[in-house]
């Protein structure tokens, strides 16, 4: 089984893509990027389009988004939820099963601590898919934690 994890955002938006048998498999892994320069309209439109072809190459049985939990900016979380809208949207269209997970429940799938912080997903994210060293950038290393996530809570 093909998962992709997705962790959302407007300027970056973390994408990782694992491989579920016997055990845990990295496929591929990175971030769609937008810039300042363009319009709200045309970074969504470039998230939407980056994403499709994602889906496309590596066709996932689910996709797993990263679901907003508490921000401390109202204007991030309008953004962050913009771009999950478009992310949802997507993989609706693809007809393929969209799983949604809090980072608590992210935190405590992939190190059985819900307060985990950023560097101990990592190297558990680094552990679990056999990894030489912790992917990059954060968002990506966030996006197959997500997609770990759905893994194991997957039967």
């Amino acid at each position: 089984m093909i998962i992709l994890g997705i962790d959302p955002g407007t300027a970056t938006t973390g994408y990782g893509v694992i491989e579920k048998g016997n055990s845990l498999k990295m496929i591929d892994y990175g971030c769609i990027r937008t810039t300042t320069d363009c319009s709200t309209a045309e970074r969504l439109n470039t998230l939407d389009k980056e994403l499709s072809k994602i889906i496309k190459k590596y066709k996932p049985s689910k996709i797993a988004v990263e679901d907003i939990f508490f921000f401390k900016n109202v204007k991030t979380v309008i953004k962050v939820s913009q771009a999950r809208g478009v992310i949802l949207a997507r993989a609706a269209k693809t007809k393929m099963q969209i799983i949604e997970y809090t980072p608590l429940q992210i935190k405590q799938a992939v190190t059985s601590y819900g307060r985990a912080d950023k560097n101990q997903v990592q190297q558990m994210v680094k552990l679990l898919l056999n990894l030489k060293q912790i992917p990059k950038p954060d968002d990506a290393a966030d996006a197959l934690a997500t997609a770990i996530c759905c893994a194991n809570s997957t039967r």
